[in-house]
Formats: structure tokens, C-alpha cells, sequence
């Protein structure tokens, strides 16, 4: 029976964190386990905990010595006692070390009153559940110390199971006793026991192996969280192991049913029955690193997009074949069926198999772990086939969808295993994966030969134009000069397969000509609704996919977190990410900072000039940056340049604004916002804090004609100009020019006013469209490194994206 997910408002869901015992296994482990809760949880997620470092295995030994060794039994027990002590001494504080301390003595004295028994199934379990109790007791009391709120809860209390080789949670009976426990504890931390439940006698079962892991997703799934973490001692999946394969690369997306592939390979990073309640719930799952939380993560994607081939190459040791041998006279077919039946029955799948037709034999891969119990089974059933263990042999594969379909990852895996002694190679009903069994190999070795045949081919980047106005159009010009150059300088094959328009999309996988889409555009663009133009991007063949957002739009930005939580890089000339308010700001860069995905936004300040690159430069090289000031508009530099007393400044307005000068709306650079949101930009990229409200505005619309639309606006432009010349003449007499300025100061000050400067102030003597950037920094505190050139224009800002579409296909490897 599967329950419903609790209600939870979508602003208050909680999401879960699971730590194993490795992120648990000394103290330094435990604060970090905190250090990452509080930089990565809310006050009221659920936590579930495994036993500290090898406790688990520790108590298993102390069961195994009772009977046998006595004296080894107490000194085993002493050590657990030991190591338990030692972690909350080092701690904990106060009054509540002695408390844990008193209750650690209890569990150990419990402990040895049942080595006094007989040691039936549910005895064991007591005891090996007990190190779960600890790490949960512990990390709760640890997060209260550190004044986060937070509760133990034994998950006995609420999880249901009865006892079997793989014990399943029944869902049905363990929600309403849940939702009961999480009911009492809403605005704190629930630190869970991870693998046990309890029976209808009350007694402990064990959720067997990976039992922490798929307790975590059961009790993620039962209380609707939004997300599952699972921290390890790894950043979540790679192409192949990273301790043997030197250019590994940590996959920052699967689809769930390549997840499930690679458990039921035995890979060791996620085993099925974790991946079975993601599947059957609304719960994401991530994979993230304790030690590096921000170097990267694995999210199991649901979407099931078509698949374009490998993506990881996986192995394994100590594997066996059972083989069948049918007699001659019998019927091969029905064989084969009625042991497909058996093994349906019996829930398990072989690693991959092996009909031998011809010879009338069939091979079965298990590891190790598993063949003594599945070959016992089978003879059991009473197979008309003669069995057969064989022993020693190794397993390497090939796992992604479409791997099968992809004519150059079989040839490639094919080409490494000619020379290799193989027992047979097989593909997954699936076509999910390519399994080749071999006779004793150097696995490590072919591991790293397959990768770097099926995974060093010409790296294919996708690229997505969303704006195809003034700098939208002039880009594509560029980028169809540039391609060729591109692709031979990095080596990357690199498509236009997208332009997007605010009401229509154009959408060519194969790839579309960047000097057909002013002609072609019309015809060949379909509609979207909301984000709908994101979603039919998610099935995408490439390697990488890059989104180029040279946009005004505020909406557009807000969905800058989803673009990277789904794969994508993303360069911006849209200045309204950079410049929103600090949370939105930080979540951004956060949600492209934990997928390893790349966002670049040297076009928000400065066009083409290098200015986030200086400022980015200096701090790295160990500088403070104490100040900014300068004209960080080329569109109001062009017009107070031009704007001499001969020509009225709204015809001017209008020259710039149909030269492509202006924003889309010019009166945003009139209000002097986007001046504020440069400013911003540059202030955060400088180490400074600075929110757009925090700035002194002095807007040059007058307040008649800023709620006008654009059109009339345009049409009523010339109520602008008699203020205006009246401070251009008065700045004349007094032998002064007219200069929209900003300055952070390094007091905090921040402000964009039209001020009057002396002819001689090096501010005056500009070029039409110069922007200057002036940084005063501890270096350069007396002498301010000065930046200048154009700032405005569609040629600098399509070479600015074009430019950080250059540095990024660099960092692409």
C-alpha cells in the first residue's frame, strides 16, 4: 500500500539531509556535518543518520565473538564504548555531556545483558540498531548546542516493516505515524535513526544493506519533502571512478532509470531499493560531497529525455556465472522462460546474461554477494538444467540511454574488449547499458582505456539565443563569422539550436543557421506559454547547453536558479539577476555554484570592457576594493556629450534610442536604474554590499511622463528639454560640462546624479559612448585604476557575449 505525502504548503516544505557513517566519523566529521546544515538547511528540515564510522561493523564483530571468544567480545564492546565516548567529549558542552555520557553507559550495559541471551534474529537487531540511536542522539544534541533546534526521534517509532531478506517499509502503516511525530516538531530539526523499523510484535528489523539510504527516501517520500540530500564522502556520480580515471567528470545530471541501472549493477554510489520511493513520489534526490558541499552534486533527473548514449563507464570484481546446461531433447525455449519466472519470483535480476542458443546453455551474472542465495533458490525450483558455479570473473560496462543505439559508443566499446578475455558481452533489455563479463583483467586499466575511447570525442555544446533585438540580431552576426574560429580553437563542436523571442521559439536540434533567422524566423518560430520554451529544451542531445540572455527581463531572471539546476550555463547581458535584491542575488549564484554549471555576465557592466574581469583579478590577487566611481553609462555619456545647446536633447534621445544606444526603454537609463543596477553589479563582484534601494537616485524624467508607454513617451520627450538646457547653460557659464556620475564612496555612500563638473575634471574629456570605471582600492588608493572605453552599443555588447561564450567553452572539459 503506498500513502499519501503529508500537506505541506509549498513556502514551508521541508526537504531531508542523509549522512552516512563516513560523514560521521570523528568529531572534526561532526562539525562539519553542522557547518553544512546550517549552510545548506532550513530550521525545520528532517535529518536522518547512520552509525558513526565502522560502529555498525563493530557490533557485528562483538555478535560474532560472543561465543567464541569472550574475552575478545568485551574488548570490542570496551572499544565501541570508547569511540562513543570520545565523540561526545569532543563535542559536547555543559551538563549535557555527562547526560549523554550516562546514557551511552545504560546502552552498553543493555548491550551486554543481551550477549546473556540467546541471540535470535531480533536480539541482533537491538544491538546493531544502537549505533544509529547514538549518531542521532548526538547530532541533536550537537545542533542544540549550536542553537539550532533540534529532536531525536527513533524511526522504530514510525516506520513499519516486517522482517525478510530485503525488509520494504509498508508505507500505509508507517505515514499516519509519521505525520504524528513530525506534527509535534514543525519549526525544528527531526534527527531520524536511519536503517531500522519496527514489526507488529515490536520488534527491530533491519532494512539490510543500504538500509540508511532507502530509509532516508521512504521517509522523504512518506513526508512529502520537496528533496532528498544523500552527503557522502562524494560529490555523487562520476563517468567513472575519479581514484582510477584521472579526467573523470562529475555528472551534475542523470535520468532516474540510468540511476537504477548503475544499482542494479551493484555501482556503490546509490543501490534500487533507494531509487524505488523517489520513483513512486514527487521527492527529488541529490548527491552531494560533506567534505566539498559547493564543489558539485549529482541530481537524479525524472524527465526521461531521449537518450544520446554513454555517460558512465562502471565496473566490478568478484563476480560469478551460474551456468545452465539443457539436455539436448528439451524444449531450450521453455526452459529459458521458466527461468525467467523463477528469477522474477525469486526479485532478482542478473548482472547480465548470456542464451547460447546453439549450445543449448545459458549464463547468468551475480556478484558474489548474492549467487550462493540465488543458486540455492533455483535449485529449489527444480530446473530441468544442469547448474553450474563458476568463479573469478569481472564486469565492465557501458550505462546511459541510447547507449545501445549510439553507433560510435558500440564501436568504441566493442574496439577496447577485441584483445580482452571475454566470457560474453550482453546489452540490458533496457538499452540502458552494455555489460561485457570478463576472465580476470586489470579492471582500473580498461576502465580508463573505455572511457577515453567513448568519452574524449569532439565535445558538442548547444547554444541558446533568448533576445533577438538590437543585440540579439547583431550577435548572430558575429557568431556566424566566429564558428568556425570557435569550434577549431577549442576543439568543441558548437550549434545555435534555439532563438527565443518573448512570444515565439525556434527549436532545431540539428541546428539552425545564425543568418537565417531574420528571414525565416516567422515562419519557422512556434508559440510558448510561461516557461514552456525551457521545458522543450530538457531532451536535448548535447553535451552542453548554453543560454545567452541578452534580455531586459525580469521574469527571465527569475528563472536563472532552474537553468542551472537543469544542466545549463548560462551568459547574461541582462543586468536584473545581477542587481536584485541580495537573497535572490546569492540563491542564483548558489544554484550555479552546487550543479558546476558556469554563469558569465561581463556584458551587465561596461559592454565589452573588461571592468568584472579587473575587479575579479584584483581580489584574487589578495586586494580590497575600498571605492568605485565613474560614468557607467555610454548611453547618457553619448547624449551629455552631444548635447551642446544646438540640438534640443529629446531629439537626441531619439537618435540614440533608434541607433540601439538606449535600453529598450530609455528611460531606463533616464531614472538612472540602470546606472543603479551597474552599480550594484560591480559594487557585489567588488566584495561590497550594496542593495539597488541603498542608492541615491537623481532620475531626469519628469514625473508627467513615467507612467506613459513607450510610444508616448517618445512623443512627449521634449518637456525634457527646457530643464535640461537650463543646467547645461548655467554648467557653460561657470565653464563646466554636464556628466552623469556614479560614485560608491567608502563610507558606504552610494548615489547617480547629473553633476556638474569643471572642464578640466578627467571625467570631461570623454569620446562619444566612453564609459570610465575609477577603482580605489588598497593598492590603488591613491592613484584609482582607471578603465575606459565604449560602454553602449550593439557591436561592443554582442562582442562582450560573444567574448564570455569564448572563456566559458574554455572551462568546458
Amino acid at each position: 500500500m503506498h500513502a499519501q505525502p503529508m500537506d505541506t504548503a509549498p513556502e514551508s516544505q521541508r526537504q531531508l539531509h542523509k549522512f552516512g557513517g563516513s560523514s560521521l566519523a570523528s568529531p572534526d566529521c561532526y562539525r562539519r556535518v553542522v557547518d553544512v546544515l546550517t549552510g545548506h538547511a532550513k530550521a525545520h528540515d528532517l535529518i536522518v543518520v547512520s552509525a558513526a564510522g565502522k560502529t555498525t561493523n563493530q557490533l557485528i564483530a562483538w555478535l560474532a565473538q560472543l561465543g567464541k571468544d569472550g574475552r575478545l567480545a568485551h574488548e570490542t564492546l570496551q572499544g565501541v564504548r570508547a569511540f562513543q565516548q570520545d565523540l561526545i567529549e569532543n563535542l559536547i558542552n555543559g551538563d549535557h555531556k555527562q547526560q549523554l555520557v550516562d546514557a551511552l553507559s545504560a546502552d552498553i550495559a543493555t548491550i551486554a545483558s543481551l550477549g546473556e541471551t540467546a541471540l535470535s534474529d531480533s536480539v541482533q537487531a537491538d544491538v546493531q540498531g544502537f549505533g544509529e540511536v547514538w549518531s542521532a542522539r548526538l547530532l541533536a544534541a550537537l545542533l542544540n548546542q549550536q542553537c539550532r533546534q533540534a529532536v531525536m526521534l527513533d524511526s522504530r517509532h514510525c516506520l513499519r516493516a516486517e522482517r525478510a531478506a530485503q525488509p520494504e517499509v509498508d508505507r500505509g502503516a508507517s505515514w499516519p505515524l509519521l505525520r504524528q511525530q513530525l506534527s509535534q516538531h514543525t519549526q525544528s530539526h527531526v534527527v531520524i535513526t536511519g536503517f531500522m523499523a519496527q514489526n507488529q510484535a515490536g520488534e527491530t528489523v533491519l532494512l539490510g544493506r543500504n538500509g540508511s539510504d532507502y530509509s532516508a527516501t521512504v521517509l522523504g517520500a512518506l513526508a512529502g519533502v520537496r528533496r532528498v540530500t544523500i552527503w557522502s564522502d562524494v560529490a555523487g556520480v562520476y563517468s567513472a571512478d575519479p581514484r582510477h580515471v584521472e579526467n573523470a567528470c562529475l555528472l551534475p545530471l542523470i535520468r532516474l532509470d540510468e540511476a537504477g541501472e548503475l544499482a542494479r549493477l551493484a555501482a556503490p554510489v546509490l543501490h534500487s531499493r533507494t531509487l524505488q520511493p523517489v520513483a513512486q513520489s514527487a521527492t527529488d534526490l541529490t548527491l552531494r560531497c560533506t567534505q566539498a558541499p559547493d564543489s558539485g552534486s549529482t541530481h537524479i533527473e525524472r524527465v526521461l529525455a531521449t537518450g544520446r548514449g554513454a555517460k558512465i563507464i562502471t565496473s566490478l570484481d568478484d563476480v560469478c556465472l551460474l551456468q545452465f546446461d539443457v539436455a539436448r531433447g528439451q524444449d531450450f525455449q521453455a526452459i529459458k522462460q521458466e527461468l525467467s519466472r523463477i528469477l522474477s519470483q525469486l526479485k532478482v535480476q542478473p548482472l547480465a546474461t548470456d542464451y547460447q542458443d546453439d549450445q543449448y546453455r545459458i549464463l547468468l551474472a551475480f556478484t558474489a554477494e548474492v549467487v550462493a542465495s540465488v543458486m540455492a533458490q533455483i535449485q529449489d525450483a527444480g530446473l530441468s538444467a544442469e547448474l553450474k558455479l563458476r568463479e573469478g570473473f569481472n564486469m565492465v560496462a557501458a550505462v546511459g540511454a541510447g547507449v545501445v543505439n549510439n553507433p560510435v559508443h558500440c564501436h568504441g566499446f566493442y574496439q577496447q574488449l577485441k584483445s580482452q578475455p571475454v566470457e560474453f558481452i550482453s546489452e540490458s533489455a533496457s538499452g540502458l547499458s552494455m555489460v561485457a563479463i570478463l576472465r580476470q583483467v586489470h579492471t582500473p586499466a580498461l576502465v580508463a582505456s573505455l572511457h577515453d575511447a567513448l568519452f574524449q570525442a569532439q565535445r558538442r555544446i548547444g547554444l541558446v539565443l533568448v533576445g533577438k533585438g538590437n543585440i540579439g540580431a547583431r550577435w548572430l552576426s558575429l557568431f556566424a563569422e566566429q564558428k568556425s574560429h570557435l569550434e577549431k580553437r577549442h576543439g568543441k563542436e558548437v550549434s545555435l539550436i534555439s532563438v527565443v523571442d518573448s512570444r515565439n521559439q525556434w527549436l532545431d536540434f540539428a541546428g539552425i543557421d545564425p543568418m537565417q533567422i531574420r528571414d525565416d524566423f516567422d515562419d519557422n518560430g512556434t508559440p510558448y506559454f510561461d516557461d514552456e520554451w525551457l521545458t522543450r529544451l530538457l531532451n536535448h542531445p548535447y553535451d552542453d547547453v548554453v543560454i545567452l540572455d541578452v534580455t531586459a527581463n525580469t521574469s527571465l531572471a527569475a528563472l536563472y536558479p532552474r537553468l542551472a539546476e537543469h544542466g545549463f550555463h548560462l551568459i547574461s547581458a541582462n543586468k536584473e539577476a545581477g542587481a536584485a535584491p541580495a537573497e535572490q542575488y546569492h540563491a542564483i549564484q548558489h544554484a550555479f555554484a552546487k550543479t558546476g554549471r558556469h554563469w558569465l555576465y561581463n556584458a551587465t557592466v561596461g559592454a565589452g570592457l573588461p571592468i568584472n574581469y579587473a575587479v575579479q583579478d584584483l581580489r584574487e590577487s589578495g586586494d580590497h576594493i575600498l571605492a568605485l566611481s565613474g560614468i557607467f553609462s555610454g548611453t547618457l555619456s553619448w547624449l551629455f556629450l552631444q548635447f551642446t545647446g544646438e540640438v534640443p536633447f529629446s531629439a537626441l534621445l531619439e537618435q540614440a534610442w533608434q541607433q540601439g544606444l538606449t535600453e529598450p526603454d530609455p528611460r531606463d537609463d533616464l531614472s538612472g536604474a540602470d546606472v543603479v543596477r551597474k552599480l550594484v553589479i560591480l559594487a557585489r563582484e567588488a566584495g561590497l554590499s550594496l542593495e539597488p534601494e541603498q542608492v541615491k537616485v537623481e532620475s531626469l524624467i519628469p514625473p508627467a511622463l513615467q507612467s506613459l508607454s513607450l510610444d508616448a513617451f517618445l512623443d512627449n520627450a521634449h518637456q525634457m528639454d527646457a530643464c535640461l538646457q537650463e543646467r547645461l547653460e548655467k554648467a557653460q557659464q561657470d565653464r563646466a560640462v554636464l556628466r552623469y556620475v556614479a560614485r560608491l564612496e567608502a563610507n558606504g555612500n552610494a548615489q547617480v546624479s547629473l553633476e556638474t563638473l569643471p572642464s578640466e575634471h578627467p571625467l570631461a574629456h570623454l569620446l562619444p559612448c566612453d564609459n570610465v570605471f575609477a577603482i580605489e582600492s588598497q593598492w590603488y588608493r591613491e592613484n584609482p585604476l582607471v578603465i575606459r572605453g565604449p560602454g553602449a552599443g550593439r557591436d561592443v555588447t554582442a562582442g562582450a557575449i560573444q567574448s564570455d561564450l569564448n572563456r566559458l567553452i574554455g572551462r568546458l572539459h
